[in-house]
């Protein structure tokens, strides 16, 4: 058995920003158009009056304050109120694949590696852009890998955490020497952009992640190296986070169109179930590594609500902690679902030093839940 280690990290951020002005703005204009439009059937009482957003509402409803997305326009179009992306053919690399390449590279480069030394990839992310070819081996064929392995996995908001215990145990099992981990997430595709309540959640990014031998990591030391102490993962089933768009929609017999079949949530339902076990799970993990909570020096956690990071950190440590030691990025990213731990490490990690512990944890639809607990060893 080998050790593993995380030895680099990538980021893709589109070149599109929506700011909550932008966002409330349009949101707000759509909704005075339907609410005008329905006046006579509002007042009957057979159509309900859509509310309008603010900036204040967002800010405070998750600490996001802007995102970014693959394509603005159409997003901010109150005749559309959804990102228009060209469609492609089979012979152009697909959406997805593309945002993967620039941060598979940079995470790549950081370890000090080429191409031709990585073994597997792992696509991890809440939505494939479709079921088959794999997106992985798509991505791998892209960065010209002639050799090794690739797959999909989806555990929603904890796909990256997932990856990362997946890459690890490839690489401690000497089936793999190094593994990529992309995060490829469209999720301005799969939101409800007329939805005031939902319609400022998530951004589009993509994350990379080289998981290998601990020691080929170290002894090369092209840059900070991270030992990978343990992971520990979860599931618990639950509905009130769920998307209902797949191909078998098109089998129903009473088939179901627009809205319903993208995200949606119960929010308040899933802040009082999923926050505890979360916050369990942490204290559990650490304890099964004989450590407690404030030998940690940073918590990257997943970066879906502002809210729910505090009441998480503030229950694992029994206080409340300060930015540095739970650094946030969801109020320039917002929701970006399996990547946004990976963000948070990607930004907020350079300045430990060598000894110093950390965890990542990730929390989502499933439920699932992720935790990784790190040191830095080189």
């Amino acid at each position: 058995m080998y050790s593993a280690a995380i030895s680099g990290t990538g980021l893709f951020t589109p070149p599109n920003t929506i700011t909550n002005a932008e966002l409330v703005e349009a949101l707000n204009a759509f909704v005075e158009t339907f609410n005008a439009e329905n006046a006579a059937a509002i007042e009957a009482g057979t159509v309900e009056a859509l509310s309008p957003s603010s900036d204040e509402f967002i800010v405070k409803a998750s600490g996001i304050r802007a995102r970014y997305v693959l394509n603005k326009e159409g997003v901010l179009d109150i005749a559309r109120m959804a990102p228009s992306l060209p469609t492609r053919t089979n012979e152009e690399l697909s959406i997805q694949a593309e945002m993967a390449i620039q941060p598979a590279r940079d995470a790549i480069a950081t370890a000090g590696l080429e191409i031709a030394d990585i073994d597997g990839v792992i696509c991890a992310a809440s939505n494939m852009q479709r079921a088959y070819p794999a997106m992985s081996i798509e991505i791998q064929a892209a960065l010209g890998m002639d050799t090794g392995w690739a797959f999909d996995m989806n555990v929603a908001c904890s796909s990256a955490t997932f990856g990362i215990d997946m890459a690890a145990a490839a690489v401690r099992s000497g089936q793999a020497r190094r593994i990529l981990m992309i995060n490829p997430e469209i999720c301005s595709a799969h939101l409800n952009w007329e939805n005031r309540d939902c319609h400022f959640i998530f951004g589009d990014v993509c994350t990379a992640v080289i998981v290998e031998r601990e020691d080929l990591a170290v002894e090369r030391a092209a840059g900070p190296v991270w030992s990978l102490l343990g992971s520990k993962l979860k599931t618990q089933f639950s509905n009130n986070i769920r998307n209902n768009f797949g191909f078998l929609n098109r089998t129903e017999a009473d088939q179901r169109t627009g809205w319903d079949l993208l995200f949606q949530q119960e929010g308040r339902k899933v802040f009082k179930e999923v926050v505890p076990m979360v916050a369990e799970m942490i204290g559990e993990h650490l304890s099964e590594h004989d450590l407690a909570a404030d030998d940690v020096r940073r918590f990257w956690l997943h970066q879906a609500n502002k809210n729910m990071n505090d009441f998480i950190a503030n229950k694992v440590l029994g206080r409340v902690p300060d930015e540095d030691e739970a650094p946030v990025v969801l109020d320039e990213f917002a929701n970006t679902s399996s990547a946004g731990c990976i963000i948070a490490f990607h930004r907020h990690s350079s300045d430990l030093s060598v000894g110093d512990l950390g965890v990542l944890c990730s929390f989502g639809a499933g439920y699932s839940a992720g935790s990784v607990i790190i040191r830095r060893a080189a």
